[in-house]
């Protein structure tokens, strides 16, 4: 199957793009290109979604080409086959190596980088796309589909995961009236207004986008996250491998699977653990992050008894790791929720085990699980009300089983890799279609 022949060029301002080319376009399958920085066999959620979702859209005859950078978060990875095809889906990443990726400055370099190249690899191959997507991983990487609509016409589509610079203001990494988060602000306005569309995760973040850029209202999609109920499946614990190996069969297990960053609450979590140290209950948090060795530090300090960490696993791993708890855990910071939106929760609610969300009260998350009846909703700093929900779940199996199975129903419903991917489908046509 070919999938470089060349058509006219975009309009932009080198030209415009012959009207033949986009009519072709419209009636043959959509040529997609998506640039995004994490893409397996790194273990970012976001590439791993990336994945399923370039998976189903190859299967609808997309024909889809992935830019990405090399492994950086891989565990015994350290490079991966510049170029792989499967079916509809090629995968071409750049040759530069990740330099440091465990340090912020490290992340910042390498995100730049990776960056520039992909600017170089889109000027040069814009005539084999319809329409690109771009993602904020790094934060700044949508300027580069940004060029490519101005010099050459291409459309483009933002998946927005997370907001910068609101995030590093409301960290209190950067002042809002800064030069820099002045200078980040125009530019987000710039890059949005000459989209086709953007994507955004929930209600919350598209209230914020349209408050900072209310000429964009109406090009903002909500498209949520997903889990694939096929690859994780309720299994007892009993039968789960994972959970003999950690020794988490016999005690009520609570899990935290995921990163531990600035953007979430462990210490709504830490405060219920701390009242429920005298119960046979188990935290266990699988994941890295910022906020996770201080959350060890904590617990060593306290002599609490009651927490496992482990590591990241490997996806091949995540269907018996998420399944060996009885409780699952997501939280927001407060300040955090219209910033961004866990990815974990789906497949959590895929397990068939309850959620407990720990966020502020204005999060989207709580009318998700309030509709999906599948756990409960705790304000931040709400450690006590945590800790009883807890001990509830913990003496009464059978409501936590009956939650667990609403929760994986509704995500059968209206979160998996075939429902969100003609979400994404509907708007990359109409995006290409817009630029005939």
């Amino acid at each position: 199957m070919v999938l470089e022949q060349p058509l006219a060029q975009p309009a932009g301002i080198l030209g415009k793009r012959q009207k033949i080319g986009r009519a072709a376009a419209s009636v043959e399958s959509l040529r997609l290109l998506i640039v995004t920085q994490f893409f397996p066999p790194d273990f970012a959620a976001t590439g791993q979604l990336i994945e399923e979702l370039v998976q189903q859209l190859g299967r609808q005859d997309v024909k889809v080409r992935v830019f990405t950078g090399q492994p950086g978060y891989a565990f015994a990875k350290g490079s991966a086959p510049t170029v792989e095809q499967h079916g509809n889906v090629w995968v071409r990443r750049s040759r530069m190596a990740q330099l440091f990726p465990g340090r912020i400055r490290g992340k910042a370099i390498n995100g730049l980088m990776y960056t520039l190249r992909a600017i170089l690899h889109l000027l040069g191959r814009a005539y084999r796309y319809d329409v690109v997507l771009v993602t904020t991983a790094p934060p700044f990487l949508p300027v580069v589909a940004y060029l490519a609509n101005l010099l050459l016409g291409l459309p483009y589509v933002c998946l927005l995961y997370d907001l910068y610079p609101d995030i590093a203001i409301e960290l209190d990494v950067v002042k809002a009236h800064h030069p820099i988060a002045k200078l980040w602000r125009w530019i987000n306005r710039q890059v949005w207004q000459r989209s086709s569309g953007i994507i955004v995760l929930s209600d919350s973040m598209k209230q914020r986008v349209a408050q900072s850029c209310p000429a964009i209202a109406d090009k903002l999609s909500v498209i949520h996250s997903w889990s694939n109920p096929g690859q994780i499946v309720p299994i007892r614990k009993a039968d789960n491998w994972f959970a003999r190996k950690h020794r988490l069969i016999d005690p009520f297990v609570v899990m935290y699977s995921g990163n531990m960053g600035r953007c979430h609450d462990v210490d709504t979590i830490f405060a219920a653990a701390e009242k429920l140290r005298h119960e046979p209950i188990l935290f266990v948090c699988i994941g890295g992050g910022a906020k996770r060795q201080p959350l060890i530090d904590r617990v060593a300090a306290a002599g609490l008894d009651n927490f496992l960490f482990l590591p990241y696993q490997e996806k091949a791993v995540l269907p018996y790791s998420l399944t060996a708890c009885d409780l699952s855990l997501v939280s927001v910071a407060a300040g955090m929720e219209s910033l961004v939106a866990p990815s974990k929760l789906y497949p959590a609610m895929a397990t068939g085990r309850p959620v407990a969300a720990v966020c502020p009260p204005t999060s989207y998350l709580g009318p998700l699980l309030t509709a999906a009846q599948g756990g409960a909703v705790f304000d931040n700093g709400e450690g006590v009300a945590l800790a009883q929900y807890i001990l509830e779940l913990s003496h009464n199996r059978d409501k936590a089983e009956a939650l667990g199975a609403a929760g994986r129903e509704y995500v059968q419903a209206n979160f998996t890799p075939s429902v969100i991917s003609q979400q994404y489908l509907q708007v990359l046509q109409t995006a290409s279609k817009a630029s005939m």
